[in-house]
């Protein structure tokens, strides 16, 4: 008997690889070691013009994935809007996130929804077609709880949290616990790279941080750096390799990551991986399901004052960091992909659906 095939539903916007695209990748090899014909399918996506969201979500309805090459497609993995507007009798979402710009960013700094009637009329749609489209599904997942917190709280739907552990997790290992603070992000506003910066100069000692990521921000973070006379302390990475980012995990004194609200947050678990201790802040999101404040790392109030507190107390005492690493490494070795893979694909086969 032939393995099952399943697709695993992509919406990529161009030039962009960050940890939506990585999970999707990760998941289509998941299944492949556990046995399925699985392959990605992937449309391009853009958010502007605004009008533009409900054009790519009616380009996810319209395809038909229940045939290829005169076979049947089994099952379908949604992960993020608006792949789960696809239309499959076995419809399964992994939620990495909705467009977060019309949910909970709307009226803050990190989202461009105004207080007009265009845009309070595009929200209102968005969220009550989401709250159809996810509905359908078979089964009902997501990322991490802040997510599932989210899709309850606006759609009033009950997702599944399903923990995967980080793309690099067979390849990380520990290093000495050294004089600089790793960050690991996309450069992007809601990331709050600038609030990691801004703590960087009030924290007192020789403490340095590396960021190791790329994205729109960089110029104006670059400036941030060169304005605080942070420059022999504050590098800006950019984009590293793999091995590159593995021998930086292993000699960090501990992670820095201040994201506002984050979905899940690979890098949590890795830096735990490498048994290093995690400083993040109270809005955190995600990183806020593993990171306990005093037992494997330190969380913080989401100001700079607070948040160089933090780096002061783990700069100053190099056995807290292992400590804290330690009970990190605890954690995150725990979270493996067969439970991902087995609650997906039995949703999927069922026919009874985890959304209620």
């Amino acid at each position: 008997m032939s393995a099952r095939r399943v697709l695993v539903l992509e919406s990529q916007t161009p030039f962009v690889h960050g940890g939506a695209e990585i999970l999707a990748r990760e998941l289509l090899d998941a299944l492949r070691g556990h046995g399925y014909e699985a392959e990605l399918v992937s449309i391009p996506f853009r958010d502007a013009p605004r009008d533009e969201l409900l054009a790519h979500a009616a380009a996810w309805r319209l395809i038909d994935l229940t045939r290829a090459l005169d076979r049947p497609i089994d099952a379908v993995v949604a992960t993020k809007f608006p792949t789960y507007f696809v239309r499959h009798p076995a419809k399964v979402a992994w939620l990495v996130h909705q467009h977060r710009a019309a949910y909970e960013l709307c009226g803050t700094p990190f989202s461009d929804f105004a207080h007009t009637e265009r845009d309070v009329g595009v929200r209102k749609r968005l969220i009550e077609l989401d709250t159809q489209m996810l509905g359908e599904c078979r089964g009902l997942f997501s990322i991490a709880r802040t997510v599932s917190a989210r899709v309850q709280k606006y759609n009033q739907l009950t997702a599944t949290p399903l923990y995967h552990p980080p793309r690099l997790a067979a390849s990380i290992r520990p290093g000495a616990y050294g004089d600089y603070l790793l960050t690991v992000s996309r450069l992007e506003k809601v990331k709050r790279i600038d609030l990691a910066i801004d703590a960087m100069a009030r924290a007192q000692g020789n403490t340095k941080l590396v960021v190791a990521g790329d994205g729109s921000e960089r110029a104006a973070l670059a400036a941030r750096i060169e304005a605080l006379g942070l420059g022999n302390r504050v590098r800006l990475a950019g984009r590293v390799e793999d091995a590159e980012l593995i021998e930086l995990l292993a000699g960090a004194r501990a992670l820095l990551f201040t994201p506002f609200e984050e979905d899940y947050g690979y890098v949590t678990l890795e830096a735990f991986l490498a048994r290093k201790p995690v400083i993040t802040t109270t809005d955190a999101g995600g990183p806020l399901e593993f990171v306990e404040d005093g037992v494997n790392g330190l969380v913080a109030a989401p100001s700079p004052d607070a948040v160089a507190d933090a780096i002061a107390r783990l700069a100053a005492d190099a056995s807290a960091a292992a400590r804290l690493g330690e009970a990190g490494h605890a954690r995150a070795r725990l979270i493996s992909w067969d439970g991902v893979v087995e609650q997906l694909m039995a949703a999927a086969r069922s026919g009874v659906a985890s959304a209620g």
